[in-house]
């Protein structure tokens, strides 16, 4: 691994295993007593080698599902086991603390040497390719994968033949009822002349009724309803061809992407149809 992608990693990597130590009680009371988790699936994960972890972001910034994965990560393989998480660059510009608090769990910002360089050190990687236009969709498409198109995840992947082991959730979008999302409306004011709050593109814009805002314009950190959540690990997809060249060849990357969100959708209808007949 080049020594800039080391001290690159150094940089951002902030892990602090006393703080994760200290989440964990508040967490777990989250999990079993405000959203009263269901989990399963957790034996799909094989037990040695590097993974990337793809999942779908609910529930707006919050993400209240993402955050009971960390914690069932966490109580069934300690702090030995390390995952990164990849997160959107933007987080750090737009939200300090919130990043900072998301570094010392394990993430650091989406950047393919910073992938490279934690994968070079035996990491897992975790990451949600729908982003802020995947949390933040509306309502209405709450049952439905959403990686905007996105396969910069896939080409990972595919070049250093990694499984990707889905998680999917039910509920957590129900923590937030996003009516709209009103994003090209402002970007064409924005093209018109009228410049982006504190000089950042947050590339969504959803209107949203939560708490503790109740109607909510923009990109707002929330607090979650006591919805209860279902999560599931899936079973992990492997791809018939990989290395450098594979992963840029677009329409197998293109292949693989439909692949992978296909097999997420089924998994999601397949839960949604279970927690709804309970």
């Amino acid at each position: 691994m080049p020594v800039s992608s080391q001290l690159a990693l150094q940089r951002w990597r902030r892990r602090d295993p006393e703080l994760i130590r200290q989440l964990m009680p508040f967490w777990g009371w989250l999990h079993r007593h405000y959203f009263r988790v269901v989990s399963d699936g957790w034996q799909q994960i094989p037990a040695s080698g590097r993974l990337l972890f793809v999942g779908t972001h609910n529930g707006g910034l919050a993400a209240p599902d993402m955050h009971m994965f960390m914690y069932d990560w966490f109580r069934r393989y300690g702090l030995e086991r390390r995952v990164s998480g990849l997160a959107h660059p933007k987080v750090w510009m737009g939200y300090p603390p919130l990043a900072d608090l998301a570094s010392r769990t394990g993430a650091i910002p989406y950047h393919p040497r910073l992938a490279l360089a934690a994968l070079e050190q035996g990491d897992s990687l975790l990451v949600y390719p729908g982003g802020g236009q995947d949390t933040f969709r509306p309502h209405r498409d709450r049952g439905r994968i959403h990686f905007a198109g996105r396969t910069g995840f896939l080409r990972l992947a595919i070049w250093h033949d990694l499984p990707i082991v889905p998680l999917i959730s039910w509920g957590a979008h129900d923590t937030l009822v996003v009516i709209e999302d009103l994003y090209p409306q402002f970007r064409t004011l924005h093209e018109r002349g009228m410049p982006w709050l504190f000089g950042i593109d947050p590339e969504v814009m959803p209107l949203y009724l939560g708490l503790p805002w109740g109607l909510a314009l923009g990109p707002l950190l929330n607090l979650p309803l006591p919805v209860q959540i279902h999560t599931r690990v899936c079973a992990p997809i492997r791809f018939e061809r990989s290395g450098h060249g594979a992963s840029r060849d677009r329409a197998y990357v293109e292949g693989c992407y439909r692949q992978v969100v296909d097999a997420m959708q089924a998994s999601l209808e397949q839960l949604r149809t279970e927690v709804e007949g309970r």
